[in-house]
């Protein structure tokens, strides 16, 4: 069941229309990915999501609620890529005050506090905000988006221009909050995080969706799999029944045909011991997320809708 439902989402700013017709559904306890440069509309989606910005046209239904309602504010945690905080206060008073905004009774927001700065590994939580690392402060603020106990979690750039042990820590984090039932709507430009966490994937450019699914269905749709297969002998350039491969290439006696399915790969197969050789390995080649998303970014109509 959708815990958030987004229909045609769309938000000018004067003659500069930012996002143009986003729908989409996210399940209950869904890691959903938005990617898309600069200027694609990401964090503004996320943001009229959040309630902070009203959409121009369209709806988003957030736990049940309309984004900017009270009862949708206590169901949402929203983590954006800038995030001040008081310097001037302590983690653990920052984290109480807010509690404190969302009616937590204080016994339940201090127990809740620190489990969330133990489970960050957060240490000097009695360090004013101002004094901390930066990679601190990020999870002090990772912290607040936890303080109401959320069902609905949104992450924007959560790890942006940590150290590699403190993005660890943070990743790792999100996994297991969606292992507890949180859904979370990741947004990074890291496509490496993306793809290691997130269930699906929308990729935005020019303020639209142009494609989306899990990472399996938007490979098969912008690239699919393709097979490296290592002869001793060339076969034939071209495959028995007519077709050729993507490419073949001749090192070292070594003989490597590019193909695009397991038909050809058995064709391969075929042409190469007839001709006295034998097959030596074959090895797939799949496009990483990077890879589709430098390739689908480029072309804004790519999915064929708004």
């Amino acid at each position: 069941m959708a815990i958030l439902e987004v229909t045609d989402l769309r938000k000018v700013y004067g003659g500069f229309t930012a996002v143009e017709g986003s729908s989409f559904e996210i399940e209950r306890g869904e890691v959903f990915g938005v990617v898309g440069p600069n200027g694609a509309g990401k964090t503004t989606t996320l943001k009229m999501l959040a309630g902070l910005i009203e959409p121009t046209a369209g709806t988003a239904v957030v736990a049940g609620h309309t984004p900017g309602d009270a009862e949708m504010q206590r169901q949402l945690g929203f983590l954006p890529e800038e995030s001040p905080l008081y310097e001037e206060m302590t983690a653990t008073g920052y984290l109480e005050f807010f509690a404190d905004l969302y009616d937590v009774p204080g016994d339940v927001a201090r127990e809740r506090i620190h489990d969330s700065l133990d489970r960050l590994d957060l240490e000097h939580r009695d360090r004013r905000i101002g004094n901390m690392s930066k990679g601190m402060q990020r999870k002090v603020a990772i912290a607040r988006a936890l303080v109401n106990d959320p069902d609905v979690l949104i992450f924007d750039e959560p790890a942006s221009g940590l150290d590699p042990l403190t993005t660890n820590y943070i990743i790792e984090f999100t996994r297991e909050l969606s292992d507890e039932g949180k859904t979370i709507v990741f947004s990074a430009h890291n496509l490496f995080h993306v793809e290691s966490i997130c269930d699906r994937i929308v990729i935005m450019n020019d303020g639209r969706i142009v494609a989306r699914g899990t990472l399996e269905e938007i490979r098969a749709a912008h690239g699919g799999t393709e097979y490296h297969v290592y002869a001793t002998a060339d076969g034939s350039d071209g495959l028995p029944d007519g077709r050729d491969p993507i490419e073949v290439t001749r090192e070292n006696g070594q003989v490597s045909h590019l193909v695009a399915d397991m038909s050809a790969v058995e064709a391969v197969q075929d042409a190469v011991e007839a001709d006295g050789g034998r097959v030596t390995d074959i090895q797939t080649q799949t496009p990483s997320l990077e890879e589709i998303f430098l390739d689908v970014a480029s072309e804004p109509t790519a999915e064929g809708e708004s």
